[in-house]
């Protein structure tokens, strides 16, 4: 249920290991230096229910910092350290932070007055000294390491990743028992589907600040397994590692695997990934020509599903099934029920695109300080549906396919379009890089559809490369849906998950747009 759980039978087996530093904790450090951690916590006066901040790099000490937390009943959110100083602060203080700790590989995002934080009371910062902050081991070094008496049970609180707008702190209700004795949501549902044991090595190539990757470590740590944590993706460095330690599970989105797929055949081939159980994936739809790729490059252990931080549902599929059902999602069933619903929330049949919404016993969620954007995400005739946004429909097998997302939508002459299938078609061009498909404004039309380029290496943007382009998506997908024109640039807002930052896109482009 927790790594302090596995400490009598293996004190010295690898919790996490940092291959970037050669740092690594064992089961034993980690429960001792967590422990140290939470009663640090308590003695400065945090009680279950309060918030603690960290805003890091993927530093070993991010998961001592997660699991002190958890082992105290507190919420913990994990901030973007790509933020802006105001929008870390904005994030710091809309969650009540009463502490906040940082890496200084990371502190740009804190670099603000303390007067930026007023509910802060203590601030420690780990690998170097930051400004305004106390250092994390002094201040631990004193501190029992000892076996604590109560150890309720916590829970993150994160954000959205704001790629529509300011991010939204989505809050669950706190777990009721110990942490040892009571798992926690993604244990419970991913161990058993996914085979997460004591013999797992988990390769997590994204950084911790999202729910997946922290999530999914946390799970590993809580069976018994080895995380290995990259610093930042890179596409051959995760090859390597995948044969350097035998990794048996890994967490990925669908741009990881065209930047992998991308790589020269000599050099995929170069690498033993044998080792491999489990290849999850998330976050973003995944083409089916990619998938496929990926199943013909490391065999049917490559598994998707589909979910959101606010934890309304859950969809899974395995490899034989995406290839039966190309495109879609999976199926619904083990944690939430699916609902298509059009924009009055009347439901949908079997074909028809709507909203995709989640039945639960229960609403699973609310949004920290916003009951109008709880609301929002509530069905109005059934208040224990929710939504995040997402569009999609059920075939007659009630498998999901999801469209977009409805803030991406883009209305022409009075039609839907969905960017995500020119998206989806220009990123397997050969010489695309990314391609982020908005809507810009029309005189005539109301939107048209434009989509912005960054192009491999070596590749010149071209009047010439632009048609053909466009005549590339034009030939795959209705005219009506595929790009007017296609502006090239080398700089698209990703986070690194791989999620399209869109509103800051459209802010950028937006001006300029006839």
């Amino acid at each position: 249920m927790f790594p302090g759980n596995f400490v009598a039978a293996a004190p010295d087996k690898p919790a996490i290991i940092r291959p970037a530093t050669g740092e690594q904790l064992t089961y034993r450090e980690l429960d001792e230096r967590s422990t140290r951690l939470a009663r640090y916590l308590r003695s400065a006066g945090l009680r279950p229910g309060d918030h603690l901040a960290l805003v890091s790099s993927n530093d070993v000490r991010a998961l001592e910092v997660y699991w002190a937390a958890l082992r105290s009943g507190l919420y913990i959110t994990v901030v973007n350290w790509h933020l802006t100083a105001a929008e870390a602060a904005y994030v710091v203080n809309d969650c009540g932070a009463r502490a906040l700790i940082v890496s200084a590989d990371a502190a740009a995002a804190t670099a603000a007055v303390p007067e930026a934080f007023p509910l802060v009371g203590h601030r420690l910062a780990y690998g170097g000294p930051v400004a305004g902050f106390e250092d994390y081991e002094q201040a631990l070094a004193g501190v029992d390491a000892g076996p604590l008496d109560d150890q309720p049970r916590g829970q993150d609180m994160l954000y959205s990743s704001g790629t529509t707008g300011r991010p939204k702190g989505i809050k669950p209700r706190l777990p009721e028992g110990q942490v040892g004795e009571t798992m926690d949501p993604y244990t419970a549902v991913f161990a058993p589907m996914y085979g997460f044991d004591t013999d797992a090595v988990y390769l997590c190539p994204a950084p911790l600040y999202h729910a997946a990757p922290l999530r999914f470590c946390g799970t590993i740590n809580s069976v018994g397994g080895t995380v290995v944590l990259m610093d930042r993706f890179d596409a051959e460095q995760a090859l390597e590692l995948i044969q350097r330690y035998r990794v048996t599970h890994s967490q990925w989105v669908p741009t990881m695997f065209v930047r992998m797929l991308k790589l020269p055949k000599e050099i995929r081939q170069s690498y033993d990934v044998s080792s491999l159980r489990v290849a999850v994936h998330a976050a973003a739809p995944c083409q089916p020509e990619v998938k496929r790729a990926m199943i013909e490059w490391w065999g049917p252990v490559v598994n998707e599903y589909y979910a959101s931080t606010e934890g309304s549902g859950v969809t899974f599929i395995g490899s034989e099934e995406a290839l039966a059902h190309p495109g879609s999602v999976g199926r619904d069933g083990v944690v939430g029920i699916v609902h298509i619903c059009d924009g009055d929330g009347a439901e949908l049949p079997a074909g028809e695109i709507g909203t995709v919404w989640w039945e639960r016993e229960e609403r699973p969620f609310e949004y920290h300080n916003d009951p109008a954007k709880t609301d929002d995400a509530t069905h109005p005739d059934h208040p224990t549906w929710t939504t995040s946004g997402d569009i999609g429909y059920l075939d007659s097998d009630r498998f999901l396919y999801l469209t977009d997302r409805a803030a991406f939508t883009i209305i022409s002459g009075g039609v839907n379009i969905y960017p995500q299938e020119s998206e989806n078609v220009l990123t397997l061009h050969p010489k695309v890089y990314d391609v982020a498909v908005i809507g810009v404004p029309n005189d005539e039309m109301g939107e048209e559809v434009r989509a912005v380029v960054s192009l491999e290496p070596g590749i010149e943007p071209s009047a010439e490369l632009e048609r053909e382009l466009l005549d590339y998506v034009r030939a795959r997908i209705s005219h009506f849906k595929a790009p007017r024109r296609i502006d090239f640039s080398d700089d698209l807002p990703r986070t690194p998950t791989g999620k399209l930052v869109k509103h800051r896109l459209r802010a950028r482009y937006l001006p300029a747009a006839g």
